[in-house]
């Protein structure tokens, strides 16, 4: 899956920026992937609990947050393309 300047290759567990390789946590990878699949659409904090670790998993909504920072940091400027929805959730920008 090829987005913006990024290639996630859900196989091999791999995120490519510009050409590099970039470590994430099981949990960022799957957050990643699951906000990349659809860019533009707007997720709840308990939609992307609920795909990334499944229903009824005991974790708060804060958690999300915690890991949406840890990909910014990780992505550097591509950052950018995880999008705070005030008062909603999180979206990939398009």
């Amino acid at each position: 899956m090829r987005v913006h300047n990024m290639v996630i290759h859900p196989g091999r567990h791999e995120v490519l920026l510009d050409g590099q390789a970039v470590p994430f946590t099981a949990t960022e990878f799957r957050m990643l992937h699951f906000l990349a699949r659809r860019p533009g659409w707007v997720f709840t904090r308990y939609q992307i609990v609920d795909a990334v670790h499944g229903p009824d998993y005991p974790v708060t909504d804060r958690s999300v947050d915690v890991q949406i920072v840890g990909l910014r940091k990780k992505l550097g400027k591509a950052g950018e393309y995880l999008e705070t929805i005030r008062g909603v959730g999180y979206r990939f920008k398009e």
